[in-house]
């Protein structure tokens, strides 16, 4: 028989975003922290957490936060916060599969009078004509009168110890008014930045989507302006440096857009555009621009790689970096896959190093292998495609040595390296 748990608050989903949250409320309350993947509960219980987003101290210090995979530890509680992910399926349409699943599970387990919040990205809508139903069949109560919804849109940037969970104002919303006071007090007992109330759960939601729907138009903009320029024989870098001297001008940099946010984001808001009839057209262009910059980058080596006499069809290509973003073990949706995809299409070996991605995870979910790039192990050609801090103090000079042959080629695709001194060591250039 389960104790009564009215005022435990239960966090469904352990990664990026739901582990700092129920660290945070573990704090002052009693929390139970819910996954379905044992081996990350095992993980954590021990202290320690893979992500490298919450401390072995910080963990310690929720001394009110218990790990359980266990739904029947979910039955009866206050509150629920699902923080699930919320990806794409191949064809770049919003796959809700683990939302519902995770909807199903909290159905089951709550009783009346349950709040449920969701942090999961979705659009506009999703939350009471997705979520609410199943929350509804699965607990055969009524929405609005035996349980209450909320929606806060996560805003967790993994990887930044500057702009953690509790520093970053939180968008908050309810099902009701009441409920949407509660949301927001409760919030606002662990974020010292502040809340903002929201209108509506689908404001909250359409407000979140379209955060990251604008950094990949910008970051898409500046893409363009690379391809452009690189025909033009400018240097994108330092375009940007010269437009950057006046006060308004955005510091967007060219790249490849991958991960869990940006990169899929905008697919949730043009699903929902297309549900009811409109056809989006410079979101779409946005992503196709972006999601070919991978591509776009491997076709690059390879044409400087021919240009310079190399064998490509027997070449080894090294890769620095396969996270989607730097100081960060995160790979979901990594771009430089489709980089190493690319390169394998014209039969060239690749070569695969990170400092901070885990070889078995890479393994599992990609399947490459990854390796060992260094003076006994040189490569034809060599990518530094992520910006890790282990690569942005790395000279020219030493780049160098990492290659063999007279004229290797650096694609430097984060702009971490002067052009002319890489051109000094002996490389033919290519960056973004």
């Amino acid at each position: 028989m389960t104790t009564n748990k009215k005022n435990t608050l239960a966090v469904v989903g352990l990664g990026y975003v739901g582990l700092p949250l129920a660290v945070e409320f573990g704090k002052q309350r009693a929390v139970i922290g819910f996954d379905i993947n044992a081996t990350r509960i095992a993980e954590l219980t021990s202290g320690h957490d893979k992500t490298l987003e919450v401390t072995t101290e910080e963990l310690g210090y929720a001394g009110l936060l218990k790990f359980s995979c266990d739904d029947v530890d979910l039955i009866d509680c206050g509150i629920y916060i699902v923080t699930v992910p919320t990806p794409i399926d191949e064809a770049n349409r919003p796959d809700l599969t683990p939302l519902i699943k995770a909807s199903e599970t909290v159905g089951r387990a709550m009783k009346s009078g349950a709040i449920v919040i969701y942090e999961s990205t979705v659009y506009p809508g999703c939350t009471e004509e997705v979520c609410v139903p199943v929350l509804e069949k699965f607990s055969g109560l009524t929405f609005n009168k035996d349980f209450f919804c909320g929606y806060s849109p996560e805003r967790i940037n993994p990887g930044d110890k500057v702009n953690t969970l509790t520093k970053i104002r939180k968008i908050t919303s309810g099902s009701t008014p009441e409920i949407a006071k509660t949301v927001e007090a409760l919030y606002a007992s662990i974020i010292t930045a502040g809340t903002y109330p929201a209108t509506s759960l689908r404001v909250a939601e359409a407000a979140k989507v379209i955060e990251n729907t604008q950094r990949d138009l910008n970051i898409a903009l500046v893409n363009e302006l690379s391809v452009i320029f690189e025909r033009l024989d400018i240097d994108t870098t330092e375009v940007l440096e010269a437009a950057g001297s006046k006060w308004n001008f955005l510091p967007f940099r060219p790249g490849m857009v991958g991960g869990h946010c940006i990169g899929v984001d905008p697919y949730y808001l043009t699903h929902k555009a297309e549900m009811v009839g409109y056809h989006p057209q410079v979101i779409l262009a946005g992503r196709r621009i972006n999601d070919n910059m991978a591509r776009y980058v491997a076709r690059n080596v390879i044409k400087r790689m021919l240009l310079n006499g190399i064998d490509v069809a027997r070449s080894t290509v090294g890769l620095l970096g396969i996270t989607f973003k730097e100081n960060c073990p995160d790979i979901r949706n990594s771009k430089v896959v489709d980089m190493v995809r690319e390169f394998e299409s014209w039969g060239i070996k690749v070569m695969v190093a990170d400092a901070w991605a885990n070889a078995e995870e890479v393994a599992h979910e990609y399947g490459l292998k990854m390796g060992t790039i260094d003076a006994a192990h040189p490569v034809d050609s060599l990518v530094v495609a992520v910006g890790h801090n282990e690569y942005r103090t790395l000279s020219t000079t030493h780049l160098r040595e990492l290659c063999k042959g007279d004229h290797p080629v650096l694609a430097d695709v984060k702009g971490l390296y002067n052009r002319h001194e890489a051109v000094s060591a002996g490389f033919s250039v290519f960056r973004l």
